[in-house]
């Protein structure tokens, strides 16, 4: 790559970068800010509000890939400037995200209690947590519609748009928090359950808002010729992509409740720490987001105007891109942990806890970058999800849980030991990035196979 067609490609991926990770940032924020709040108030409250929050981190798996399934095909389509197919799979994926939404609504109010006991036996944690999950639960519909307005923001250039939504619902949701949380004038303290009542309440607004924006404008405005169009030839070419999308999504997130699940039975000071720890790797994690999306737009609008050589240098540009941005990863934890060290009331044992996995996360961090900016940006450009989903297989359900779940309930050994091996995975598929990466499967356009 010349300089001056690096100097082209720093600039445009700063230009979607900085407001995506931004954006991130916020949208992480607003899922931090309960934690946050709750940090203030007690132990059981944050690790019962962390186990109920695993409920909604499932649900965006599955919402998720579908998402992120279309958005490779809106991407390539916005290249070619077909506005109309933009706007088809985007209805797509709200309908998917719509059905999905109200099934997990529908399971987290009725078998609240069920849910949080499969994380943890204590009883006070799945009281807590059972009744501000039945709360939380009528925020699902509108997070899971929500989230395709932010996505075809980010493929539309309109990333700043959706940094402003952040600003906002972050802003209600940090001030509505402190009022519920813990009571002001006439308004009661109702804890943990004010958090919920906050979560919905901000959902609502964002979701209102990106309506009113999609609406008014004309290439993204949804109407009968496309949030009611069904193609068979159109579902197919989705369903090229969901399979290693929905694999690897769900190989990895599942992995997540997984970790609650070995904590949850380590006791509350685990789960405290973990809970906390969590919080500032989710803060941190959106640069590498941001990245990692905006090279995926980048990288999948060439591949929609046929520009395959150009495209092939934007993956080769990300390697760097990667490296940079583990790096930075490692200093803003070295800012945000002791920030959230200092802030939450923790137990001694769970302080401890704590300063052990913020170390340990620095290393996470790098191996993280790698993993996220090839796997979760250059490759699904072109359409290769699979990839991602079979080294998550090995390297997570393989490798890193049945040996934490031996060393939890077998072995017994240290809290600490267990959350290491449990989290090995990110380190583990870094070696074998890079042999994927030279077979160019990722390198494909994939209007040209559409025959709808």
């Amino acid at each position: 790559m010349n300089p001056e067609e690096r100097k082209k490609f720093n600039k445009q991926l700063m230009s979607l970068a900085v407001p995506l990770a931004l954006q991130n940032f916020l949208t992480s924020l607003v899922g931090a800010s309960d934690a946050l709040m709750l940090g203030r108030l007690t132990q059981e409250a944050i690790a019962a509000v962390s186990l109920a929050n695993q409920i909604a981190f499932v649900m965006s798996l599955f919402y998720g890939v579908a998402i992120v399934s279309a958005s490779v095909l809106i991407a390539q389509y916005w290249g070619k400037k077909d506005y109309l197919n933009v706007r088809r799979f985007l209805g797509m994926a709200i309908r998917y995200a719509l059905v999905i939404g109200i099934v997990f609504t529908l399971g987290a109010y009725f078998f609240a209690e069920q849910l949080i006991g499969l994380l943890t036996p204590e009883q006070e944690l799945i009281r807590i947590g059972a009744g501000y999950l039945r709360i939380v639960c009528f925020s699902y519909v509108f997070t899971a519609v929500l989230r395709c307005f932010l996505m075809i923001m980010k493929v539309s250039g309109h990333a700043k748009m959706s940094v402003l939504i952040s600003v906002v619902t972050v802003t209600v949701d940090m001030v509505a928090d402190y009022f519920l949380i813990y009571g002001f004038g006439k308004i009661p303290a109702l804890g943990a359950n004010g958090s919920a009542y906050s979560t919905v309440v901000v959902e609502v607004i964002a979701l209102t808002w990106c309506v009113i924006w999609a609406q008014r404008n004309a290439d993204i405005r949804l109407g009968k010729d496309s949030l009611l169009y069904f193609s068979g030839a159109y579902e197919r070419d989705l369903w090229k992509i969901i399979p290693g999308m929905i694999t690897s999504s769900l190989a990895w997130g599942l992995s997540i409740p997984m970790h609650s699940f070995f904590l949850g039975h380590l006791g509350t000071d685990a789960t405290a720490a973990a809970s906390v720890a969590t919080v500032a790797q989710s803060l941190i994690q959106g640069l590498t987001h941001g990245l990692s999306t905006g090279i995926g737009i980048m990288i999948g609008q060439l591949l929609g105007r046929n520009e395959l050589d150009k495209a092939k240098e934007y993956g080769a540009r990300s390697w760097k891109v990667a490296l940079l941005s583990g790096l930075i990863n490692v200093l803003l934890l070295c800012i945000a942990g002791p920030l959230v060290y200092v802030f939450y009331v923790l137990k001694p044992l769970a302080k401890k806890y704590l300063l052990q996995m913020l170390i340990f996360l620095a290393f996470y961090m790098v191996a993280f970058a790698y993993n996220t900016i090839i796997t979760c940006g250059v490759f699904p450009a072109g359409g290769d999800s699979v990839y991602d989903g079979i080294s998550v297989l090995i390297a997570t359900w393989c490798f890193a849980i049945p040996l934490a779940f031996v060393a939890c309930f077998v072995l017994h050994l240290p809290v600490m030991v267990v959350y290491v091996i449990m989290c090995l995975d990110e380190i583990v598929k870094v070696p074998f990035i890079k042999w994927r990466y030279n077979k160019y499967i990722w390198l494909k356009n994939l209007t040209e196979e559409s025959t709808g």
